[in-house]
Order: structure tokens, then sequence, then C-alpha cells
């Protein structure tokens, strides 16, 4: 099988948004496209109904023979067991995993843009795509999350660059190596590395070896961009054969980050150019600290192509964010409400943090709940008590679906509450997302900041909420607002 003989593709999960996004690459470069998963829900569905793409609604052995596709992808929550997975297997049939596809139909001819790291790809990789088309460059991209500026979290450009976020998770169960091993890196950027994922890594060492393996892969003629204040990366510069430059506040890095300022909805920060040797001061509306640096590594992955400071900065501050990522969804009776991705602790830190660097003036109430596979485990139970630090009032709602981790693993979330109090911080622990989403409003009153952090739906929380506030504001702002 061939690319040019490749007509018709059947996705077996296509309802996330990464392969919910391939499809829809696939099918505005031409191809006849199908797919199956469970639950298929808005916005997802209708955006790939309305592509013209057939979706059948749970999996079937006969979904795939009515639509009689040349090639079968299969997304990596897909297990052997999957009626469709044992039809393509038993039948034979042509199949790729979800980064082997991205690399066999989009990075053909292109230079690859890999970012990687524990912490902040999506809006590294994000920010990277949208600096590279302001300036000219008219890059590809595949991004984990939805640039507010595209409404989308791709783009399908003709120029020699693609930017892709590398993920180190498992890439299907015929290939449980990371799926950034795939997307051949000629510049590869990595942000941070912490251990994670526990459900499938056995330890810190488990993932430095699936980044040195991506390490190796930067050709001679490429370059590696690394984080060099993070401990965890700097050993990797040894297994580059390509270029590396390093960004952070170390005097050693190439790119040396000093006096970061926070200033009403805006961060600046000096930048000494390795270029010219000289200090630049460089502004920002991401908030947080760890933006900056996210920042400084844009710069110099957008420097290595091309472009100058001047057209950079302007880039960057048009940007406007990810959605999902520290995301503002709008202010009701002087409350504002974010939506934000945050689970690993280091994440959930940074970020609240950020914001009360941000809003120093607001009370910064934050709403947790603890769904992703290795925020759900023990793991982090320790770490996660001091990482609402920057919040005033801390809300943690039981982890959903405890019953699929092993008793003897589970994170204990009335315990992390009354760690959290012993540190002197006000925490509240709920059973139910409706019984926090009843305190919350009743809570709130104006010049309050909520954030609600889940890497999942948090059960609709954020929309009820905004929902919730406004109708408040309109019937009782005096005393829900107190």
């Amino acid at each position: 099988m061939t690319t040019e003989t490749v007509k018709k593709i059947y996705l077996v999960g296509i309802g996330g948004i990464a392969m919910g996004t391939l499809a829809t690459m696939l099918k505005e470069s031409g191809f006849e496209v199908a797919g199956s998963d469970h639950n298929l829900y808005p916005p997802m569905s209708t955006h790939l109904q309305n592509l013209g793409i057939s979706l059948f609604e749970g999996f079937s052995a006969e979904n795939p023979k009515e639509f009689a596709p040349d090639l079968y992808v299969m997304g990596n929550v897909i297990r052997r067991e999957n009626p469709e997975a044992q039809f393509v297997m038993a039948q034979g049939k042509p199949c790729l995993s979800m980064p082997q596809a991205i690399s066999r139909f989009f990075l053909e001819g292109r230079k690859s843009m890999v970012v990687a790291g524990t912490h902040g790809k999506s809006t590294t990789s994000s920010l990277l795509a949208w600096v590279l088309e302001r300036g000219g460059k008219d890059p590809r991209a595949f991004i984990g999350a939805f640039l507010k500026d595209w409404d989308r979290s791709y783009r399908l450009g003709s120029g020699e660059y693609m930017v892709v976020e590398g993920d180190e998770y498992d890439t299907a169960f015929f290939d449980k190596g990371p799926k950034f091993l795939h997307y051949q890196p000629h510049i590869g950027i990595i942000g941070s590395i912490e251990f994670d994922h526990a459900d499938i890594f056995s330890d810190l060492e488990a993932i430095l070896k699936a980044f040195r393996g991506f390490v190796r892969l930067v050709p001679e003629s490429g370059f590696l961009i690394l984080n060099g204040d993070d401990p965890n990366c700097m050993p990797l510069a040894s297994e580059c054969k390509g270029g590396v430059i390093t960004y952070g506040s170390s005097r050693r890095a190439n790119w040396q980050i000093s006096d970061v300022r926070f200033h009403p909805g805006e961060v600046s920060f000096l930048l000494r150019n390795p270029v010219t040797q000289k200090e630049e001061t460089f502004r920002s509306k991401l908030p947080g600290r760890h933006n900056a640096w996210n920042v400084a590594a844009v710069i110099a992955a957008a420097t290595l192509a091309g472009m100058d400071m001047k057209s950079i900065q302007e880039a960057v501050l048009a940007f406007n964010g990810v959605k999902r990522r520290q995301d503002v969804l709008g202010e009701f009776g002087g409350v504002l409400v974010m939506d934000d991705f945050a689970h690993h602790p280091t994440a959930v830190s940074e970020t609240l943090l950020g914001l009360k660097l941000f809003h120093p003036l607001r009370r910064l109430i934050a709403a947790f709940e603890p769904r992703s596979n290795s925020s759900r485990r023990n793991v982090f139970q320790q770490l996660y008590s001091s990482a609402f630090s920057a919040a005033d009032i801390i809300c943690i709602k039981q982890p959903p679906a405890m019953e699929s981790i092993p008793g003897e693993e589970r994170l204990d979330a009335k315990r992390l509450v009354e760690d959290i109090r012993k540190r002197g911080k006000d925490a509240r622990f709920f059973e139910t997302t409706d019984a926090l989403l009843d305190f919350l409003l009743t809570l709130a009153r104006s010049n309050d900041l909520i954030v609600c952090m889940s890497n999942g739906s948090f059960d609709g929380l954020t929309q009820k909420l905004t929902e919730g506030l406004a109708q408040h504001t309109i019937e009782t702002a005096p005393r829900a607002l107190r």
C-alpha cells in the first residue's frame, strides 16, 4: 500500500480531539473519511458530520465493512479486544497508528518542529505555529488544543515547517512507544521533564529513557532547544547529534531570561539575544512566570526559522491564547471565571501562582478535579498538598471512576484536603460536581477569580457555573455577590 493508492480512511476512536483533528485534516486533504467511537457528542461530532464524515456510534465489525476503507487508523484508546481492532487484525487490513498517519500524510517534505515535555506543550506549540503563520512562514500544525485565534487545532499550510505537539504517551495497542518517536524532529523543543503518566511509566528513569530516544532522532542538520533551568532536560544535550540551544535564567543559557515583571494583563522580561549579545525587553499577555519560559522557547525556534525579533514580538502580543489553558470564560457581576487543563501538581502550582501574580487584587478560588490516570493515583498525594498555595480557597472534588485504580494506589482526596488545611489554607472536599457548583454559586462575590481545573469535562462545571453566575447577577446580585 502506498499513500497514492489510499482514497478512503477509517478512524477507530474518532471522537477525541487528536483523532478528530486528524480526521478533519485528512478530509480537507481530499480523502473520504469515516470513523467510530463510543459517546460521540458535540462539538466534535457535529463538526465532523458537517464536513461530510460518516460516524458510527459504538464499535462493530460491521461498521468498517459498510465503509470499505483502504486504510485504518487506530486511536491509542482502542484496546486489542475492540471488535473493530479484532476485525482489522483478522483480515490483515492496512493499519496505522495516529502518529504514523500524521508522519505518513503530513510530514513528508516538511521540517518538523516537535514541542515535547511534561508541561506547556499545547501552549508552546500553539504559540509557535501562530508566530510562524504571522511571520509569513505558512506552517502546517497539529496541536492537542484549540487556538482561540484559529478556532481549531491544526493548520494545512504549504510552507517548509510543520509544528507538532509531541506527546510522550504510548502510541497504540500494537505500539507501546511514545507518540513523539514518529514525528521526525528537525527541531525538537523540550520545556520540562517530570514524572507523569503513572499508568504506563514505572518511574522517572523510564520517562527519561523515552526522551533520550526522542533527542536521538534530531539529525546533525537539526537543533534541540532545551530549558536550561530544568535539571532533567540538560543531560539530554549530550545525546543530540544536532545543535543544542538553551533558554532560561542561567548565565550559561543561550537565550538568557532575567528581570521578569508582572503588569496588569501583561508580563515583561529581559532576554539576552545570543546573536547580538544584547538584552532586549520582551512582552507577553500569557500569565505566569512559566509562560515567559515558553515564549523564550518559541523565540529560539522562530529565530531558527528566519524570523526577526520585531516580527516575533508583534505576533506574541497578538496571540489570544489556547482554549482550556487559563481560558477566560467571562466576567459575571465582577466574578471572573477561567477554565484550565492543569492536573499535574507542578502545572497546578504554576498556573495558580501565575494567575495570582496577574490578578493580585482578586480572591483566587481553585476548583480541582483529579481526573487523569496519574492524578487519581497517590503517587502525587504529597505534592498536591503544596500545589495550591497561591489560592485563597481550594475546592477538591472526589476523583471519578476510582474503581479502575487499584485500591492501594488511589489518591485520597479527603486526606488531601486535610493536608492542605494543615498548611493554613481554606480547603473543602466535595463528593459531587453538583455540590461543588452550589458552593461556588453561594460563595462567589465581586472581584473573585474562579478557576476550574481538570483534564476532562469536569461534568460540565464551567458551563453550569457561568450560566448560574449570569442568572444570579440578573436576579440576586446583591445577595449572591456580597
